[in-house]
């Protein structure tokens, strides 16, 4: 049950949810109706297109929603925000709260997805320490697949032989950059369009992540390690029928950065 319901003493019958249905499974009578359930996409569009906050659905209480007018970031916020965004490779040792990890979880899962299927699994890494006994997993199967011969050939072998190298050599973290927490988002094969879902969800979660001044660095190291390593994917309780998206390495940033940088102008093909 899809749980739609219309306060009739706020709704002034503006047929705004109904239009705007991309499902088109409410029709306007005396006051909106679902057609459909088993159609609705379960969205939420017509709780967020009622201008006096008239429809709830799924349970949702539209009152316990954020207000947009006045509360939407201006255009040169944005701008600053992508434009001075790095990726960190210098992190603190220090855990962030857990509170704030979980907020930007949350936030990422509002992240669109296709036909609105909401099944990005998060796998977090939310402690140092158990980051730590990750690190030394990791790098003693990688030292393990070097002695034997085993490293791929190609690109991934170089970086991961380097990684190995830099570990045993100088103690250099190659792999996490020295971060205390990982992100890793994963899809269902079968849902629409789990590749696009899972970076999705990983680009929402940075952006944010920056703006609450928290350090990120898209990971492929990670995406090696988890293609030569057998197994780890389900040490870290990924499901098997799962699509890896991509990684994330996170934490407070041991580093600081004052302006943002000047790129070229983007490469743009106008089709006429």
């Amino acid at each position: 049950m899809i749980q739609f319901l219309i306060d009739e003493e706020r709704c002034i019958q503006c047929g705004e949810c109904a239009e705007d249905c991309p499902a088109g499974v409410i029709s306007m009578e005396d006051y909106p109706t679902i057609t459909n359930e088993d159609g609705c996409y379960r969205c939420q569009h017509c709780l967020a297109v009622c201008p006096e906050g008239a429809v709830s659905i799924l349970g949702r209480n539209p009152d316990a929603s954020t207000g947009l007018e006045g509360n939407m970031p201006d255009a040169a916020s944005m701008e600053t925000l992508i434009k001075g965004r790095r990726s960190v490779r210098r992190y603190s040792d220090k855990d962030l709260d857990p509170a704030l990890i979980d907020e930007l979880l949350d936030i990422a899962n509002h992240a669109p997805t296709g036909v609105n299927s909401q099944s990005v699994l998060f796998t977090v890494v939310r402690e140092g320490a158990v980051m730590k006994g990750l690190r030394q997993e990791v790098l003693a199967q990688l030292t393990q697949l070097q002695n034997n011969g085993k490293l791929p050939e190609g690109i991934a072998g170089q970086y991961l032989g380097a990684a190995v190298d830099g570990w045993r050599d100088a103690g250099k973290d190659l792999i996490f950059r020295g971060a205390p927490h990982l992100l890793i988002t994963s899809a269902p094969q079968d849902a629409p369009c789990p590749a696009q879902d899972t970076l999705i969800a990983l680009t929402t979660f940075q952006l944010m992540a920056h703006a609450r001044g928290v350090g990120t660095v898209w990971d492929g190291m990670v995406m090696m390690v988890l293609g030569v390593c057998p197994g780890l994917s389900a040490r870290l309780g990924i499901p098997a029928d799962h699509l890896l998206g991509y990684a994330m390495a996170f934490g407070e940033p041991a580093v600081a950065y004052h302006r943002t940088v000047q790129r070229s102008p983007a490469r743009v093909n106008v089709v006429r």
